[in-house]
């Protein structure tokens, strides 16, 4: 082989690499699903008070609708654990008589991936007595697991109880 054949060889395999390493970077730019990015902690707490502006409307249907279908509550005050839509809607449907508002006191949110997330700590759930009209405030933990469905988040397992030494 001469010099100059060598060269051309040379040429061509460069230009083949490069083309070929080109086509791979793009196959790998594209390929696979698309992730949307991690939602950030402001908006996650921003699904809490969604939430809590849903317990204002008084309506049992519109609370239980921010709950995944397969949606798990440990309500904090009944001891029932409610475990699909129907029991999730009972057990609003007792509560909201004592037209709840809750305001977080402590807050501590995990963001996990794109379509999950953590929201735990305490609240203060100021309850009227549909009665009397009094007020009382219950001092309650709680946990929130979100997950994204469909493109809407969803509460897929919501627990809170009464603080023990409150």
């Amino acid at each position: 082989m001469t010099r100059r054949s060598m060269s051309k060889r040379a040429a061509v395999v460069t230009v083949t690499t490069v083309l070929a390493l080109g086509t791979l970077g793009t196959v790998a730019a594209t390929a696979g699903p698309q992730h949307d990015a991690k939602p950030s902690e402001k908006q996650i707490a921003a699904l809490f008070d969604g939430w809590n502006a849903a317990l204002q409307t008084g309506d049992p249907k519109k609370v239980a609708n921010r709950y995944a279908p397969d949606a798990v509550l440990l309500p904090t005050v009944s001891n029932e654990i409610r475990t699909d839509r129907a029991e999730i809607v009972d057990y609003f449907e007792h509560f909201l008589p004592n037209k709840p508002v809750a305001k977080k006191v402590e807050t501590y949110i995990n963001v996990l991936d794109s379509n999950s997330a953590i929201d735990a700590g305490a609240y203060d759930i100021t309850l009227t007595d549909p009665k009397t009209g009094k007020k009382r405030v219950v001092e309650a933990r709680y946990t929130y697991e979100y997950e994204k469905r469909g493109g809407k988040w969803l509460i897929v397992n919501h627990h809170s109880s009464v603080m023990p030494e409150g």
